[in-house]
């Protein structure tokens, strides 16, 4: 059963996003299901590396957390760029030494950062462990790496390592 549906979660979502982008229809349905199954081949012949979660429990809550940080900072932007201060910001970049090693969980960070809008994940050194991100209003440079290190790295070490 592995071997025809090597990441059913996966599948699934796929089938559903399908269905969602195109409207149900038993024909949809179908196309959707085989879409899924390419896919869960074509991943599963890549031979990806699988995460091991080790605490479960904190993934609704740092989801949580990034949801509110995303909302919060799609509000800053909008006051920057709405509220005549784009002229009176600085944007810049910010390096932050990681002690996240786990691809996995640097793949999140990754997502995290740049689905938040104001940053953008930049480059990461993975010899030396730094992270450089460009934030678009960067006030306080030492303030983004406790934040980053503090409100993410720090459950992500949790959850993945």
């Amino acid at each position: 059963m592995s071997r025809v549906f090597p990441y059913p979660l996966l599948m699934a979502s796929l089938v559903l996003m399908w269905l969602a982008l195109t409207g149900f229809t038993p024909g949809q349905l179908i196309i959707g299901i085989l879409v899924a199954i390419l896919a869960g081949q074509g991943l599963a012949w890549l031979h990806p590396a699988k995460p091991r979660l080790r605490r479960w429990g904190l993934i609704p809550k740092l989801t949580a957390i990034v949801l509110y940080d995303i909302v919060r900072s799609n509000i800053d932007v909008v006051r920057i760029i709405w509220g005549g201060l784009h002229g009176k910001r600085r944007s810049g970049f910010v390096a932050i030494p990681l002690d996240l090693r786990d691809p996995t969980g640097l793949a999140v960070l990754a997502l995290i950062i740049t689905s938040t809008p104001g940053t953008a994940w930049f480059d990461y050194n993975s010899s030396h462990g730094i992270l450089l991100i460009h934030v678009f209003d960067l006030v306080d440079e030492e303030g983004w790496r406790q934040l980053i290190k503090n409100r993410y790295e720090h459950m992500l070490i949790e959850i993945f390592e």
